[in-house]
């Protein structure tokens, strides 16, 4: 049984584990990521893959490179990357109850260089 988890997608595998009746109770505060990284460390694992490079492989896999065209990924790895957004949004977001939360915060941002002006949003009204 444990086999047919992992010859499968490890997100398919995460979310079928974490659905079974059998198991759903023990999982309910577990998420889904850290669910999909297990199964990623131990198919590391079966596969013969040393921990480094393991650790590795997922970094890549759960990193969102701020270079990468998103507008040519597949709807799969697209909602893999959004997943990952919102999941880092969530974590870095500051809520009421935070000890360090400042309700409307205003921020002077240097500026050294002469503002460049973008072609679109100089022209005209009437040229509409």
């Amino acid at each position: 049984m444990l086999f047919l988890y992992f010859s499968m997608d490890c997100g398919r595998a995460a979310e079928q584990l974490k659905n079974n009746p059998r198991h759903k109770g023990y999982l309910e505060q577990v998420s889904l990521r850290q669910l999909e990284k297990l199964f990623s460390f131990l198919r590391g694992y079966l596969l013969g893959q040393s921990l480094a490079e393991t650790m590795e492989q997922i970094q890549r896999e759960t990193t969102i490179d701020p270079e990468e065209d998103l507008n040519k990924l597949d709807d799969k790895e697209l909602a893999k990357r959004k997943s990952i957004m919102d999941e880092l949004f969530e974590k870095n977001q500051k809520k009421k109850d935070d000890p360090n939360f400042v309700y409307d915060i205003e921020v002077d941002f240097p500026q050294d260089e002469q503002l460049q002006s973008c072609g679109w949003d100089t022209e005209s009204a009437d040229e509409f």
